[in-house]
């Protein structure tokens, strides 16, 4: 096999994580200068940025004015956390998993809250599990999208308006790039770090008043630790959802969600990135369309993730090969493509089948992933040029 040419052009920007993921384009240092430094979150000033980032992100979202928005510690892990441990156990709960994210939200309900009517409902990546089965009268657990397989939910249909339950939604590679109904949801979770390519450590926590309302009503059978405290007296604590955060946040990284968010303002709101999204992952789909080494882990094309999209190496000469042996071509693939320095960590995540994960959100220009596609191949090939001449 004759060596691959390598492409012309390369992409200005090479940052294809999907977490921490690209900052907006054109983002500097600079963007923080306002940013309140060595100042007490407490302080005016601070109280001030704080409430600022939540006001805009319930401009952005479109969150209903009656849901209740706090930042929390621990990104989106503990804004999950902080629900599970909080609102779980009144009633029985259905877990939904398909990837590694909602696994490990069954795994702290059944084996660390220990709760007994627990029903899961799991999928193999690439596949959902059967959403008709699920029983909103009970509370449910479950991934938007799931950032690990690039599988998500195609829309809120299946959540019914005359729940009994609550619905609890890790959103986090959802936000900010895909259509969310927030009347079907009664706790959404997410980081900065994601669709934003805000920085890590915070997370978001957003509340319907019927999630507010067993809350106030229903007192868990655990301790509940500091940070995941949001009632005092039987009553919600109101100032964590107006800025008054549990635990000290980082004001540069509150700066930096804040810049973010002014951006996507800048550029039309959540309808614009949405459609940045989109366009991106047309861009991959059109290409895995037209090459036949390569396909989407996603099966049902109205499943597949417009900002975590997965890969796998469909060539049917690797495919031959046994499991260690695809993933260590996977890799090669990946490693090529980071000595060009034309993707950064699109390596697919250490539980999921081997291949690539190639984040398609908003922070990323089209004319990048349109640059990335033909170096892809140009990876793929000189790859299995490697593998050829090691067989012979």
């Amino acid at each position: 096999m004759a060596d691959a040419a390598k492409p012309d052009v390369r992409p200005n920007n090479s940052h294809f994580s999907s977490g921490p993921c690209s900052k907006r384009p054109g983002w500097t240092l600079e963007a923080l200068s306002d940013a309140p430094l060595g100042r007490s979150h407490r302080a005016k000033v601070g109280k001030a940025k704080l409430k600022e980032a939540i006001d805009l992100t319930r401009e952005i979202l479109n969150v209903p004015a009656d849901y209740r928005i706090g930042i929390v510690p621990a990104s989106d892990t503990g804004a999950v956390e902080m629900a599970l441990w909080s609102l779980l156990g009144e009633r029985g709960v259905d877990m939904l998993a398909w990837e590694s994210f909602g696994a490990g939200w069954v795994t702290d309900v059944v084996k660390q809250l220990k709760l007994k009517d627990v029903r899961k409902f799991e999928a193999d990546y690439g596949l959902l599990p059967n959403l008709a089965e699920v029983d909103f009268d009970r509370d449910v657990v479950f991934t938007w999208n799931g950032t690990t397989s690039g599988v998500r939910v195609p829309n809120a249909d299946f959540i019914p308006d005359d729940r009994k339950g609550l619905t609890i939604c890790d959103a986090t590679s959802a936000a900010f790039a895909q259509d969310m109904d927030f009347s079907k949801l009664d706790v959404v979770t997410f980081s900065w770090q994601k669709v934003l390519g805000g920085e890590g450590g915070h997370g978001m926590l957003i509340l319907s008043p019927r999630a507010v309302e067993r809350l106030e009503t229903y007192v868990p059978a655990w301790p509940l630790p500091k940070i995941f405290r949001m009632t005092k007296g039987g009553k919600v604590t109101e100032g964590l959802f107006t800025g008054e955060t549990i635990n000290t946040p980082s004001m540069l990284c509150v700066e930096d969600y804040i810049d973010a968010l002014k951006w996507a303002k800048s550029i039309g709101g959540l309808k614009a990135l949405m459609a940045r999204a989109d366009a991106n992952a047309k861009v991959i789909f059109d290409f895995v369309a037209a090459n036949d080494w390569i396909a989407n882990l996603a099966v049902d094309p109205a499943t597949r993730s417009n900002t975590s999209v997965c890969l796998r190496i469909a060539d049917a000469d690797v495919a031959a090969l046994d499991d260690d042996a695809q993933a260590a071509f996977a890799k090669g693939v990946v490693a090529i493509l980071e000595k060009e320095g034309v993707a950064l960590d699109v390596g697919a995540y250490r539980d999921a089948p081997s291949g690539l994960r190639i984040w398609a959100g908003a922070t990323i220009d089209e004319a990048d992933m349109k640059a990335l596609m033909p170096w892809l191949t140009y990876a793929f090939e000189t790859q299995k040029a490697a593998l050829a001449k090691a067989a012979a």
